[in-house]
Order: C-alpha cells, then structure tokens, then sequence
C-alpha cells in the first residue's frame, strides 16, 4: 500500500524536515507541497487522490482548520489529516477527545514515524466517511472556541503573557501578524485579521479596513472623507480609516446610517 501524501506548511525549513523524515518511510510517497492554505485546496482539486495531509495548523491567509472548512463546506471529502502544530493547548486537547493525529513541532523522526504507522493503519481499518466524521466533530469543537475571546495570547522573546480584550483599541495587520494597540503600547501577535475578527467581534469590535480592526466603544466621531471612504477618529485623536467595503458592516453594527 502506497500512502499518497501532501505537505502542507507555510515555513520552508518545516517542509524540508517533514520531505526529510519522509524519505526514511518506504511507503510514503510525496504527491506535492503547498506553502499555503490557497495552494492546498488547489492541489487537492487537482488531485483527489490524496491519503494523507501533512496539514500546519498557524499558516498566513487560510489556517489549517480553514482549510478543512472550506472542503467540508464545498462538498468535498476530507482526507485523513495529521496536523503539526506549535504548542496550543486547548487545541491539543480537542485532538486527543477526537482521536485525530498531530505533529508537536520541532518534529523528531520516531514521532513521525508513530504517526505515519498510526496513519497506515487507518487507512486500513476506517472507510474515507469515518475519517470525515471525526475531523468534522473537530471541527465544530474548534468552532465553539473561537466564537469569542476575553484575552489574547502574546508570544515574545520568550515569554507569554494576556491582553485583556477590553484593553484594546484597535488592531493593524503588519504581514503575517497583527499589532494590538492598547494606549501607548503595541503587542504583536502572530494571527490573521479574519480570525481576530471572528473571535473579537462578540466583544464590541468591527473591521474597518483590510487591515484594521477596531474596538466599537474607543470611537468618538466618524467623519466622512473622500470617494465614499471615511475617518474614524479614536477617543485618543487616533484617525483610522474607513473604506467603502466595510462601511455597511460598521453601520449595522452602529445601528445607523453614516
């Protein structure tokens, strides 16, 4: 039996240590590497014959767990999965409840060699709806917890700390992560807006912008500017931006027209 898999991983070094411990198994072959979640679901377009799916969990753009979201969502089969992750704790735990596999990184070869044996035996034991039931459960579990945050996680220079989400006025994109400004200071997180934007708007926040993301109560006045486009101007003096695509939104939200 030839296990037909695809890697999946925003890191370079990342991918070329799983390419690496791939090579050591004899019946795992390597159909193709996406650096990106856009370029997963493209490739298992393409090619539906995947087995398995080497799958990161943090990626820019689309997460891991969108990924699966919006095959599930298009009617599409879900292949059998293990994830690899950085430390997260919660997601761990849903893991293990759903009996899915995950790589901790930085991978060791025995522990992708448990998984890969873990893997092959499913494969030969489940039907493809079985392995779909149990992803679709985690997801749905996932979904749960990202309804809505009280506190964000901050990684830095070796230590972890909490932002309060009340504490935040607002919060820019900067490439693969997001600054959150509280008063004068700037936590950067490694996370997407879409995903801020779903945790963070059960407490009072809105996207503004593609790349900004504001707290309702910090607003003082919202004065119209140009092309359609407005100001929104913080309780601080802080003037962001407005675009029109967003504008319906923030008005629902508001409750009124601008």
């Amino acid at each position: 039996m030839t296990i037909r898999t695809l890697i999946v991983d925003d890191e370079e070094l990342a991918r070329r240590g799983l390419r690496d411990h791939a090579a050591r198994v004899d019946d795992l072959v390597i159909v193709g590497e996406c650096a990106n979640g856009r370029e997963a679901l493209a490739a298992l377009e393409r090619d539906d014959d995947v087995d398995l799916v080497l799958l990161d969990v943090q990626m820019p753009g689309l997460d891991g767990f969108q990924v699966l979201r919006e095959l599930e969502a298009e009617g599409r089969s879900l292949p059998l999965v293990i994830f690899v992750t950085a430390f997260d704790e919660f997601a761990l735990k849903a893991f293990e409840v759903h009996a899915v596999d995950y790589l901790l990184k930085p991978v060791s070869p025995a522990r992708f060699a448990a998984a890969i044996e873990r893997a092959r035996k499913r494969l030969r034991a489940e039907s493809s709806d079985d392995i779909a039931r149990r992803l679709s459960s985690l997801l749905s579990d996932l979904e749960r917890r990202d309804e809505a945050v009280d506190r964000l996680l901050v990684k830095t220079r070796g230590r972890s700390y909490f932002v309060n989400v009340n504490d935040i006025d607002w919060i820019e994109a900067d490439g693969n992560y997001a600054i959150l400004h509280t008063g004068a200071e700037r936590h950067l997180i490694r996370e997407t807006m879409r995903n801020l934007e779903r945790q963070l708007g059960p407490k009072g926040f809105a996207r503004i912008h593609r790349s900004t993301i504001v707290n309702l109560d910090r607003i003082e006045e919202i004065q119209p500017w140009f092309k359609g486009d407005h100001l929104v101007i913080l309780r601080d003096g802080r003037q962001l931006s407005l675009t029109r695509k967003y504008r319906p939104h923030l008005e629902k939200r508001l409750g009124g027209k601008l």
